[in-house]
């Protein structure tokens, strides 16, 4: 049985209108809201009058590429932490790290399978709503201050917004503090990849995540040669 999307609203945007076709077929038959754009020029517009709860992008399109609409979602405070699936014919090694790097929460080549890509739709609202009661305990570390029931972080009790890629990422860290983690097991853990994608896009996120954080950034501690950790407090 299939779970219910609560009414969770995607928007596709790809230049080929066989693609956003099938793709708004086969998600509203699952329940979502589906609204398509084969226009790249009209996403900004589409995403604030639409406000969707998440966003399939192509990466090649004519005027504005998916990378470049990418970046301009994560720049706007309003809508950097909607999550972003590229979905694209670039399937290079290299195509996916640059992807990932640009903010996306998950990548899936063309010739794609819709029920796969449904599948990664259902995985990226679980794991921005769907968490334990554990894991939905405030946790405050340094100055660092995360919520994960409201989604929020707080450095010296003023609010970072942060894209939902950056809030798995400090979330895993500050949950699971006092342990060192490679860079492939958050690979795994957070991007739902494994160790073959490039670790530079782990670094990558963690230079932007402390770049946000500060003046606390320091909170996340380089372990050379390893990964990353949070020291746990006394």
């Amino acid at each position: 049985m299939k779970t219910p999307p609560s009414g969770k609203k995607i928007l596709v945007i790809d230049d080929e209108p066989d693609v956003t076709e099938l793709i708004e077929y086969k998600l509203k038959n699952e329940g979502f809201e589906v609204r398509v754009s084969n226009n790249p020029l009209q996403i900004l517009g589409a995403v604030k009058e639409f406000l969707p709860d998440l966003i399939i992008l192509d990466i090649m399109m004519p005027e504005l590429n998916g990378i470049q609409l990418c970046k301009m979602i994560r720049s706007n405070s309003d809508f950097e932490s909607i999550p972003i699936i590229f979905l694209t014919a670039k399937g290079d090694s290299p195509d996916r790290v640059k992807g990932l790097e640009a903010g996306a929460d998950d990548y899936i080549t063309k010739p794609f399978n819709t029920m796969e890509l449904i599948l990664r739709i259902r995985s990226i609202f679980r794991r921005v709503s769907g968490r334990s009661e554990k894991a939905l305990q405030e946790i405050s570390i340094g100055g660092v201050c995360i919520n994960p029931d409201s989604h929020t972080v707080k450095v010296d009790g003023k609010e970072v917004v942060l894209t939902a890629t950056e809030f798995r990422l400090i979330h895993i860290l500050m949950t699971r503090s006092g342990k060192v983690h490679t860079r492939e097991s958050l690979l795994t853990h957070v991007w739902n990849y494994n160790a073959d994608v490039e670790t530079r896009t782990v670094d990558t996120h963690v230079r932007r995540l402390r770049e946000k954080l500060e003046p606390k950034g320091d909170i996340i501690k380089t372990v050379r040669g390893v990964g990353y950790t949070i020291p746990a407090e006394p």
